[in-house]
């Protein structure tokens, strides 16, 4: 595999995008929204959900498993809860659509809750966190997925590696929790496969039922380890018990029934902390937090702590300057697309 890398500049990463997007026939507004979400998760130095996760996308456009003339529509309402569906339409835009929607239930409630059926992949959760912390608001958002993890003690993949977020608004920098509920996510999994590189810590299990780092054996098995091992199983099922209840959509369950990962359910939660009118106080007890476990000795005198998020907003500063570093191969592709 060829692993020379290129620097894109992101207006011309979004440009191309964008003339991407319009060629496979999406509407201007949705092939602009798609170009930025993928250019943007790139730039936060999530390529394994941004750059690295183009082509895959268009090939479900190519298989008629996103609809590009969809999109979310309201099904029920109840004050400040909502069901909607996304008929199948491209992820980005449904998830964008509904946290936007959560976040004006919010501002008129205290609280919304946008729960999601019939759509596809949102690639990075942590956009949609970040959408809610820039427009004010807390975030408390899931997915549910294709099984791709045992639950505890088990030998086939059953339950789905659930993304969660919780995002807070904050002055001096947003905090933002993106995690699956798996060690790594597969898009991260993948990343290292590309580069050939083994995984830091164990991600999944082998053919043989043993923990490994190797990300070939992994992405073979299709069987990563959750997080806190039984914890993070309990926790997978009961994300995927939320969202499919709360949207009335399909569970992991269902979805393993069909070929491709689609179809999926998610839930956009959004509170707004001004209704409590003590900004000033929220943000002392965030710093106070924040500065406590910064201030840490580390183990090793290299390493320095992180809030959730504040990571993400040092790469993407980085990637602002010199450029997105692609896989030219990966580049290529999308070119050829």
């Amino acid at each position: 595999m060829n692993n020379n890398q290129l620097l894109i500049l992101s207006e011309k990463m979004q440009d191309v995008l964008n003339t991407l997007f319009l060629k496979y026939k999406f509407s201007e507004e949705k092939a602009q929204l798609m170009a930025e979400i993928f250019t943007e998760n790139s730039l936060a130095g999530v390529y394994s959900h941004g750059i690295n996760r183009v082509a895959p996308f268009i090939q479900f456009v190519k298989e008629g498993l996103v609809n590009v003339d969809a999109e979310a529509e309201k099904a029920s309402t109840f004050g400040s809860i909502e069901r909607w569906d996304g008929n199948f339409g491209p992820g980005i835009v449904n998830a964008s659509k509904c946290t936007n929607r959560a976040i004006e239930l919010a501002k008129v409630h205290g609280m919304g809750l946008v729960a999601l059926r019939n759509t596809n992949h949102w690639m990075r959760g942590g956009y949609y966190g970040w959408q809610t912390a820039k427009a004010g608001c807390i975030g408390i958002l899931f997915t549910n997925t294709l099984p791709n993890m045992p639950p505890w003690g088990g030998k086939e993949s059953r339950i789905g590696n659930n993304p969660f977020i919780i995002s807070i608004p904050r002055a001096n920098g947003h905090v933002v929790l993106d995690m699956a509920i798996s060690q790594f996510s597969f898009g991260k999994i993948n990343e290292y496969q590309q580069k050939g590189e083994q995984l830091p810590f164990p991600g999944g299990w082998d053919e043989n039922d043993t923990l490994t780092t190797d990300p070939e054996k992994i992405m073979s098995s299709l069987r990563g380890v959750p997080i806190g091992y039984w914890k993070g199983s309990a926790l997978s099922m009961v994300l995927d018990m939320l969202a499919t209840l709360l949207s009335a959509g399909d569970s992991t369950f269902k979805i393993s029934q069909k070929e491709q990962e689609t179809g999926i359910s998610q839930v956009f939660i959004c509170i707004d902390p001004e209704r409590f009118n003590d900004k000033n106080i929220q943000e002392k007890l965030l710093n106070e937090i924040i500065d406590y476990t910064h201030n840490v000795e580390t183990m090793q005198p290299s390493d320095k702590i992180y809030y959730p998020g504040e990571r993400t907003s040092i790469t993407r500063e980085k990637n602002l300057k010199q450029g997105i570093p692609v896989s030219e191969e990966i580049w290529n592709t999308v070119i050829n697309l």
